[in-house]
């Protein structure tokens, strides 16, 4: 009664052979703490994904930005988007880190199929009007030699 299908035979599980999953994660956090704690913020996310055996492949800090809405009395919050390759367990971990941190109002974890590496909308925005400026604005020397 017991007939093999045909095909390729399924693989066996191994022990400790776990599959990291790929996120991307947001965070919001307060707009009264500096920049540079909200990347010491970032620093310690990194820290906690590292020590549950992921990594963190990319960290984008948007800086200061306005909210739709209030949020915990907040107008503006800091931005930041991390590219994490980690095993599930280490994501819940972050995640409970971040509902105790007084400094976080929000996040959002989202599992993809791979990580996007490039810079995102919001940076490579700010990086094109940079480039803009820089050739509408002449050098200082170039126009003291027109001089």
């Amino acid at each position: 009664m017991g007939q093999d299908l045909p095909g390729p035979p399924a693989p066996t599980p191994t022990k400790g052979d776990h599959r990291m999953a790929l996120y991307e994660h947001t965070v919001m956090s307060r707009q009264d703490i500096s920049a540079q704690q909200a990347e010491a913020l970032n620093d310690t996310i990194k820290g906690l994904i590292e020590q549950g055996g992921g990594s963190v492949a990319k960290i984008e800090y948007w800086g200061l930005r306005n909210l739709t809405y209030r949020v915990k009395k907040n107008r503006k919050a800091h931005y930041s988007l991390l590219a994490v390759d980690a095993p599930p367990a280490a994501m819940a971990e972050v995640e409970r880190q971040l509902s105790i941190n007084e400094d976080v109002l929000r996040w959002l974890t989202v599992r993809v199929e791979e990580l996007d590496l490039e810079l995102s909308p919001l940076l490579a925005r700010r990086e094109r009007e940079r480039e803009r400026e820089r050739e509408r604005t002449p050098r200082e020397d170039a126009v003291e030699a027109v001089d």
